[in-house]
């Protein structure tokens, strides 16, 4: 599609990224050009990351639901963007992480800003350079375009200084801004300047006097008790974090930033902070918190929920990507269980894609997760057949899986079909960890034993080579002879048996997958267990299992 084209039906767009991107043409519309800053300069986006941590996949939603508006905003615009990836490297560290080395090691370091504590890793030159440099190979990894900044670069290089400033001269208005939203104890030690102790290097909770605002000159009690007069510029001291984040946005013009539902307060006030240092708060919405299993907020120190790492053993990164990109400002669950429909949704969006109009593909999910630049090519099989396939006994490993698959679908293979042999290789990860381990095969009822007969003898009248709508409608055909309430009835009764499980796929498609052979041993087992049945021997038992491939 041609860039204008684009553009248009981006402007009716009702996606979010483009009813986000939309707001930056209402903040910046100079000279009658939608959209465009003053001498078309970039327009910058932020997200902030606190290293006292590893990357994780609460890092990955926000960098990447960014991206999603700031690719919106270039196709609406065709103008530069900037998406700046900040680190509060210069906070000070609270607590010990519990999943580092050396703790001990942290433990005599509290307080102290986290690029002046040792790396426990003992490979970088303190705690924050180890964390920012795995910082930057996560963003790397997954191919984002962004640019790394370290807060305490940017304090300890003067950058910041003219912010500060403006702290210092605004001080009684920023006050007032905080005060009434902390408590009595709080509202005694707050300072929106947290100096650096000369003597300790700690980052101080204490009051500040500021003595000369234009020279930056304040005044505190150090740790000792000492009243220590010092400047507040060149990293001697650094911003309390709502004053910090709206210098931030101030310092660096940030036009876009997003965050978490908990910190709406925070963005509230932190804008009021930002018009009083004379700037303009950047435009943004709070996306809503990924929930586990038992509908409980994710939180690093609990480790409930799913890790980055786990989805993608068993599930795609464009299907993580996909499920991040839905709903962002409804409370969702994440836990491994929700991982085989994202993988298949995604899947069938993609296919959807090409025939759709316009207006629809720019509210279709992929457009957004491939920059408009969706892979044309599809899979004969899905995520959850695949899961069914290997869950069975002898396909519980890569190659075997890939035996029925290409037999199934002739002409694919690992080599030629990496996105295929990638699926594979997950659903057997996600069959043997999960689906596997809780199958029970129950014997049919006499009812349902005369039916899956009747089955048999029906498969047994097709052609080996038989396709999925011809067994499917097979199958049907005997759901409809026999007296089930309905055909739902059928088919449960057919993956309880056959399966061990309360549903599955498509039995069709299922069938033409596993073969036709190896789908009436499964048929002729579950006879065998059925009391009508057993000992008539009259069906195919000899063998051969997953092999027969």
């Amino acid at each position: 599609m041609d860039a204008e084209t684009l553009r248009s039906a981006a402007l009716a767009s009702k996606a979010w990224p483009y009813e986000e991107a939309r707001k930056l043409l209402k903040r910046w519309a100079a000279n009658g050009i939608p959209g465009a800053k003053p001498a078309n300069e970039p327009m910058i986006f932020e997200t902030g990351y606190g290293p006292s941590g590893l990357p994780h996949i609460g890092t990955f939603n926000e960098v990447l639901r960014t991206t999603f508006v700031r690719h919106a905003y270039e196709e609406l615009t065709g103008n530069p963007t900037r998406l700046i990836a900040f680190s509060d490297d210069m906070d000070g560290l609270r607590k010990v992480p519990d999943n580092v080395p050396n703790q001990d090691l942290l433990a005599a370091n509290l307080g102290k800003p986290l690029t002046e504590i040792p790396d426990p890793f003992g490979t970088h030159e303190s705690f924050a350079h180890h964390n920012n440099a795995m910082l930057r190979h996560f963003l790397d990894r997954f191919g984002f375009d962004y640019e790394f900044l370290s807060a305490t670069d940017c304090y300890t290089s003067g950058r910041f200084d003219g912010v500060i400033r403006k702290v210092l001269t605004g001080w009684d208005a920023i006050m007032g801004v905080m005060l009434p939203t902390l408590g009595e104890d709080r509202r005694k030690t707050y300072s929106p300047v947290l100096p650096i102790s000369p003597t300790s290097g700690r980052v101080l909770q204490v009051p500040v006097t500021v003595i000369d605002a234009q020279a930056g000159l304040i005044a505190f009690d150090d740790e000792d008790g000492s009243r220590v007069q010092q400047s507040a510029f060149g990293g001697a001291a650094k911003l309390q974090w709502k004053v910090d984040w709206a210098a931030r946005w101030v310092a660096l013009g940030v036009d876009y930033e997003m965050s978490g539902k908990d910190l709406i307060d925070s963005v509230v006030q932190s804008g009021k902070i930002a018009r009083i240092l004379g700037g303009r708060p950047p435009e943004g919405f709070n996306y809503e918190m990924f929930l586990d299993e038992k509908g409980e907020k994710i939180s690093k120190s609990k480790g409930n929920g799913l890790s980055l790492e786990e989805w993608l053993r068993y599930g795609s990164e464009p299907s993580l990507s996909f499920y991040i990109y839905r709903e962002p400002k409804r409370a969702k669950s994440l836990h491994i269980g929700v991982i085989p429909r994202a993988v298949d949704e995604y899947w069938q969006f993609r296919g959807n894609y090409p025939n759709q109009p316009i207006e629809q593909q720019l509210g279709n999910p992929v457009h957004h997760i491939h920059n408009g630049k969706v892979p044309a090519s599809t899979l004969p099989v899905t995520y959850g057949l695949l899961l069914n396939l290997a869950s069975l006994p002898g396909v519980a490993d890569k190659g075997t899986a890939w035996k029925f698959v290409q037999r199934y679908a002739p002409g694919t293979s690992p080599e030629g079909d990496p996105e295929l042999d990638e699926l594979i290789g997950l659903a057997v990860n996600y069959a043997r960890d999960f689906v596997a381990p809780t199958l029970s095969r129950r014997a049919p009822t006499g009812a349902e034993a005369e039916a899956l007969s009747d089955l048999d003898s029906e498969l047994a009248n097709l052609p080996i080579e038989a396709d999925a709508e011809v067994i499917q409608h097979a199958v049907f055909e005997v759901g409809k002879r026999h007296p089930f309430e309905s055909l739902r009835g059928w088919f449960q009764a057919l993956y309880e048996t056959l399966l061990g499980s309360s549903q599955g796929p498509r039995m069709g498609s299922f069938i033409a997958l596993y073969g036709i052979d190896n789908s009436r041993r499964l048929i002729a087992d579950a006879l065998a267990s059925s009391p009508a049945f057993a000992g008539e021997g009259d069906h195919p038992k000899d063998g051969g299992g997953a092999g027969a491939a």
